[in-house]
């Protein structure tokens, strides 16, 4: 059952056991008040099957509000709920109307919440959320040229889409046949194990070798210096192992069904044939490339992705095109098989026109982007793309001049969006994805992309304080607000950058009078 929650509660009625309110100017209450929380009920509504019967459910807020929590501090499902118990701003953010010292829900809900927003829809949160914002934006800067109206083509073309793509790898080991195999094998006799379980007493169990192909596997692994030879003698060994096992499983089904079977040993007994299959093929004919090859057995979805970099050749998880509009990401497109990005640019475009009315002015993309196709389309709808043209350059000194000029200006206008891969993998899980599942991967993923959305969202708002014109009623602050800096100089001294106090009556320019004090400590 589904209860809807039409009511925005303000940061006034929220009751605390000790006393007090809270902070207007705290993130978490300026989060919660720039999310359009309504707005994604509807969607979210749709994965009840009947929202009429059965518990109450968690509510959008809470599932998705929780989402943004964990990425944001960057915790684990666990810690996450600990913070949310003890945190009354983080209650607030999820909507509750008093703060309760019990925890809001168990952290295995984590998977569910994940698997309810999925891909379709945390991409319209996170699209919804990016335009909100960059309409704030433009109305602090006093800039109307942007319309969310889809109808204005006639309009002319203005702003600059950034486009890329990357890999966001998966938390796997880095996969050999070797270690594929090994760990197939190993599924493979927990299988035997649960199948010979009802007929324990009544017949013999198959014999696994385990004990022995172990040690092989071992063996090989821990090899210093394993010759080509040796190392196809090592999947040799390990595929007639795994074949046994294969056919001993054979047999023991038609003894016991394999409904046994919990969900996820079904899955790995499917899972294990098609590696036997893949491995079979790739050691009889020699070859090191197959379709759709499986690099994971608890994550068969994961594929290869070659990206030729120096540092990773290959990566191993989703591949996702993103578009970047004035510090707001957008993700096009997230796809665990390996393609090219050229294909996404039309539809990136065609996007950026849905969203704001108007075609970009120019679109900044690396050099694969640059096909034909793209550059025919570019043409059509007066966009210019980033890039030197095809052809011979002029042979005026000038315009040779110019166009150089132009180019380092498009590679520099399109670091912002590599800038926006490094936020991501440094600093919100992009760069190992913790989730198991293909969909609570993906809606891991747009989960980071939202977040980052917000982070700069509030960022601007901060600074724009600090941009008004300096007036008596915008430029200034009460005496009870102040602003410290602490950095630690050796071991006896620390230097304090703040801004002085002013009688309570008065008023004190915030850009007007930084001091800079320094205290000598006479004990650490």
């Amino acid at each position: 059952m589904y209860r809807h929650n039409h009511r925005q509660l303000e940061f006034e009625d929220f009751a605390l056991p000790f006393g007090g309110k809270l902070r207007s100017d705290n993130r978490w209450v300026k989060m919660a008040k720039f999310i359009p929380w309504i707005d994604f009920e509807k969607a979210y509504r749709k994965n009840f099957n009947n929202p009429y019967h059965g518990p109450p459910a968690k509510s959008v807020r809470v599932a998705l509000g929780a989402l943004i929590i964990k990425e944001r501090l960057g915790t684990s499902d666990e810690e996450t709920v600990e913070q949310i118990r003890e945190n009354p701003y983080l209650q607030y953010f999820l909507g509750f109307k008093q703060y309760q010292y019990e925890p809001p829900f168990d952290p295995s809900l984590f998977v569910y919440f994940r698997k309810r927003f999925g891909n379709e829809i945390m991409s319209k949160i996170n699209e919804t959320i990016a335009c909100k914002a960059l309409e704030e934006n433009d109305q602090r800067n006093g800039n109307n040229d942007r319309d969310d109206d889809s109808g204005g083509g006639a309009s002319p073309n203005r702003g600059k889409l950034l486009v890329d793509a990357t890999c966001t790898p998966a938390d796997i080991t880095f996969p050999t046949d070797l270690k594929l195999l090994n760990k197939a094998r190993e599924k493979s006799e927990e299988i035997i194990d649960d199948l010979h379980a009802p007929l324990k007493g009544k017949q013999e169990k198959p014999r696994t070798y385990r004990k022995k192909a172990r040690k092989e596997f071992l063996s090989a692994a821990k090899s210093k210096r394993l010759s080509k030879g040796k190392k196809r003698k090592a999947i040799r060994k390990q595929l007639g192992y795994l074949k046994r096992n294969l056919k001993s499983i054979e047999k023991l089904s038609q003894l016991t069904p394999v409904s046994i079977l919990t969900r996820l040993r079904y899955k790995n007994l499917l899972v294990i044939h098609e590696v036997y299959r893949q491995q079979k093929w790739l050691y009889d004919h020699r070859e090191t490339r197959i379709a759709d090859r499986i690099v994971s057995v608890s994550q068969p979805h994961v594929r290869p992705i070659k990206r030729g970099k120096a540092g990773a050749a290959t990566e191993f998880g989703a591949k996702i095109s993103v578009s970047l509009v004035d510090g707001y990401s957008f993700v096009d497109h997230i796809s665990w098989d390996a393609y090219n990005e050229c294909g996404d640019l039309i539809g990136q475009i065609e996007a950026y026109r849905d969203r704001f009315g108007f075609y970009p002015e120019s679109a900044h993309a690396d050099q694969i982007y640059r096909t034909r196709e793209n550059r025919r389309f570019c043409k059509k709808h007066g966009i210019r793309l980033s890039g030197p043209a095809l052809g011979r350059p002029p042979a005026d000194i000038e315009k040779q001049n110019a166009i150089k000029q132009q180019t380092r200006q498009d590679e520099l206008d399109r670091i912002p969006i590599e800038g926006k891969f490094g936020q991501g993998k440094r600093r919100f899980g992009l760069a190992k994805i913790m989730s198991k599942l293909d969909i609570t991967s993906e809606a891991a993923i747009l989960v980071a992309f939202v977040v980052m959305n917000l982070v700069k969202w509030l960022k601007e708002s901060f600074f724009f304080f600090f941009s008004l014109p300096q007036r008596q009623s915008t430029s200034c602050i009460s005496a009870h607000s102040l602003f410290i800096s602490v950095v630690r100089r050796g071991k006896r001294t620390i230097r304090i950058l703040a801004l002085m106090r002013a009688p309570f009556s008065q008023s004190i320019n915030i850009l007007a009078w930084p001091v800079t004090r320094t205290f000598s400590l006479q004990n650490d």
